[in-house]
């Protein structure tokens, strides 16, 4: 029985989102605002984030990605579309991996096929030594500020601030722990979906390789970057974000 928070909005077909490593439902509230008036919006907080940081924390991608599934399989929903954000992008990956023929389309965005991520600002391990040494408070102020090209002057950075509010230092660790051993190259050719890849060009979690692999391992796929945009292309440009993906998930 899945005990996450979970908004469900709207009417219509269903448009789930998964949000990221140190994430939260609130994190799409221009989505939820958008999609809401014609889809059936389902936002989960994953279990220790955001509004489920009382729910115990999971150290594994698939078994994140079975939280997801119990959550709509209680809800009853048998197709629907999928995005995921970053380590949420992962989960998508392989929430399309156990149940592919349940999904219509799928977007990933700002994410990468495996986790330990050549090229990112700094190893995963770095990130979890930093963690354990400096303390919660330090970490998480030092991470999201990377995800915005305006750093924590960014308008919608409080979205940010806010979904870091009561996460543990075990539901951190965990997080970076499941993205470290999680590896979805191999899978990416058995992706049938129509898939949308989006990306910031200013992005230093995940690189162009990163994104670049997606596309040409996932057959039916395209990939659509947004110039002076880091990680959080949702908030940084969330209008022409919204439209991108309207587009796409209504052709």
């Amino acid at each position: 029985m899945s005990n996450i928070y979970v908004e469900d909005v709207g009417k219509g077909f269903p448009l789930v989102f998964v949000h990221g490593y140190l994430g939260s439902s609130e994190m799409w509230n221009f989505q939820k605002e958008f999609f809401s008036k014609h889809y059936r919006v389902i936002i989960p907080a994953l279990p220790g984030f955001g509004e489920s940081h009382n729910v115990k924390s999971l150290d594994s991608i698939n078994k994140m990605a079975r939280q997801v599934i119990d959550l709509l399989d209680q809800k009853n929903i048998d197709k629907f579309n999928l995005i995921g954000h970053s380590m949420g992008g992962m989960i998508v990956q392989e929430i399309t991996k156990l149940i592919g023929d349940k999904v219509n389309k799928l977007v990933c965005f700002a994410t990468g096929s495996i986790g330990e991520i050549p090229g990112r600002f700094e190893t995963i391990d770095e990130t979890r030594e930093k963690l354990k040494k400096d303390g919660i408070e330090f970490s998480f102020s030092r991470v999201p500020k990377k995800w915005f090209v305006k750093g924590d002057k960014d308008k919608n950075y409080y979205l940010c601030k806010n979904a870091v509010k009561d996460v543990s230092l075990e539901t951190a660790d965990n997080a970076l722990l499941a993205m470290k051993n999680w590896r979805g190259k191999e899978d990416l050719k058995n992706i049938k979906n129509e898939t949308l890849i989006i990306w910031g060009d200013k992005d230093t979690s995940y690189n162009f390789d990163q994104v670049d692999t997606l596309k040409k391992n996932i057959k039916n796929s395209r990939l659509e970057i947004f110039k002076d945009c880091a990680h959080n292309v949702h908030l940084e440009q969330p209008d022409q974000f919204n439209n991108l993906v309207q587009k796409f998930i209504s052709e």
